[in-house]
C-alpha cells in the first residue's frame, strides 16, 4: 500500500485524534497547519491548541498562519510536496489552497452527510432526537460541506447520551475513516459520490448563546433532547430569581414525567433533594446544575446551598 504523505489542518481535540492516527499509519505527516496562540481566560494567559501540542511534542513541521492567502505561508505549503491535505475541524480554506494537492483536499465532518452540514452536527443531532448518526469524508469544493462523499460510517446514539459522550464516540470512529480514506485513495479502490440533494436539509447552525436558554413551553421531550444535545457544552440555562436578584442556572441533565399539570409552564416547586419545573406536558427534573459564579453540582448540593427555597424562581 503506498505511503501519501499528508498536510493535516486542524485545530480541537476532535481533530488531533486524526492527526494522531495518521502519524501513527503507515502515511506521512509533512506538516500541521493550525490556528496562531491567542490570549485566553481572565488572564489573558496564550494558549495553544491540541494539535499544535501534538505537532510539537512529535516533532512535525507546524505553520500557524494568520492568513490563509498569505504568499509566503502557500509557499510554505507548496514546498512540502505533500501528496493530500485532510481538514478535520478548521476553517473555511481558499481554492487556491485546497487545490494545491495532486490528490485534493479532503474534510471529516461528524453527520452522515448531507445532513447537519454546519458547526454544530454532534449537538444538533441530539436536540433533534435522532436515533442515529455517524461521520462522513469528501472532498472540499467551494461549497461548505458539499463535496463528494468518500466514506461514510454510521453508529446509534444511546438513549439519554449528550452531546459531550458522542462526541467523544465520532472522534475515535472519525480518525479511523481518516485513515481508512487515506488507504482507499492511495489505492484508488475509493469511488467518490455526489452529495443527494435535499429540500429541506437539517442544517448544524453555530451556536450562540441566546440559542441555549430553555423554553419551559416546550415538550417534556423537546426539553431533554434539548438539554443533552447543549451538555457540557454550551450547556442548555434558565433563569432564576434568587434573594431578588437574577442568575443564570445552567442544566447538565435531568429526567422528566409526562403527566396532566394544571400550572402554567416555568413554574417551579422544590421538594426534599429535588426540584420541578413545569413544562407543556408534565415536570421536568433537574438533576446536574451549575449556578451562575458557583461550581458544577448535582441537585440536592445544589438546594443545600440555600436556607430559603421560596427565594427561589423562575425569571420569565
Amino acid at each position: 500500500m503506498k505511503s501519501l504523505k499528508v498536510v493535516f489542518f486542524g485545530t480541537p481535540e476532535f481533530a488531533k485524534a486524526s492527526l494522531e492516527a495518521i502519524y501513527n499509519s503507515h502515511h506521512q505527516v509533512v506538516g500541521v497547519v493550525t490556528v496562531a496562540d491567542k490570549p485566553t481566560g481572565r488572564g489573558q494567559k496564550m494558549t495553544t491548541s491540541p494539535v499544535k501540542n501534538f505537532a510539537v511534542e512529535n516533532g512535525l513541521c507546524l505553520l500557524q498562519p494568520e492568513k490563509l492567502r498569505n504568499p509566503e505561508f502557500l509557499e510554505a505549503i507548496r514546498s512540502l510536496q505533500a501528496d493530500i491535505f485532510v481538514v478535520v475541524a478548521f476553517r473555511m480554506m481558499p481554492e487556491i489552497l485546497f487545490k494545491m494537492p495532486p490528490l485534493g483536499t479532503f474534510n471529516l465532518h461528524a453527520s452522515l452527510l448531507p445532513d447537519y452540514r454546519g458547526a454544530a452536527p454532534i449537538n444538533y443531532a441530539i436536540i433533534n432526537g435522532e436515533k442515529t448518526t455517524g461521520a462522513s469524508t469528501f472532498f472540499i469544493n467551494e461549497k461548505i460541506d458539499e463535496g463528494n462523499i468518500l466514506l461514510q460510517e454510521s453508529l446509534t446514539i444511546e438513549k439519554d447520551e449528550n452531546a459531550g459522550s458522542l462526541h467523544d464516540r465520532l472522534m475515535t470512529m472519525g480518525a479511523n475513516l481518516v485513515v481508512k480514506t487515506l488507504d482507499g485513495l492511495s489505492e484508488s479502490s475509493i469511488t467518490e459520490k455526489p452529495q443527494p440533494i435535499v429540500e429541506n436539509p437539517k442544517n448544524a447552525f453555530k451556536i450562540f448563546k441566546e440559542d441555549t436558554l430553555i423554553h419551559w413551553t416546550w415538550s417534556n421531550e423537546k426539553i431533554h433532547n434539548f438539554v443533552r444535545g447543549m451538555s457540557p457544552y454550551p450547556c442548555a440555562f434558565t433563569k432564576l430569581n434568587i434573594g431578588g436578584e437574577q442568575k443564570f442556572l445552567k442544566i447538565f441533565s435531568g429526567s422528566f414525567k409526562n403527566l396532566n399539570e394544571t400550572n402554567k409552564p416555568g413554574t417551579l416547586t422544590i421538594a426534599k433533594n429535588e426540584f420541578s419545573i413545569v413544562t407543556q406536558d408534565g415536570l421536568y427534573f433537574p438533576l446536574e446544575v451549575q449556578l451562575e459564579g458557583k461550581k458544577r453540582m448535582d441537585v440536592k448540593s445544589f438546594l443545600n446551598g440555600f436556607q430559603s427555597f421560596d427565594a427561589i424562581e423562575l425569571m420569565d
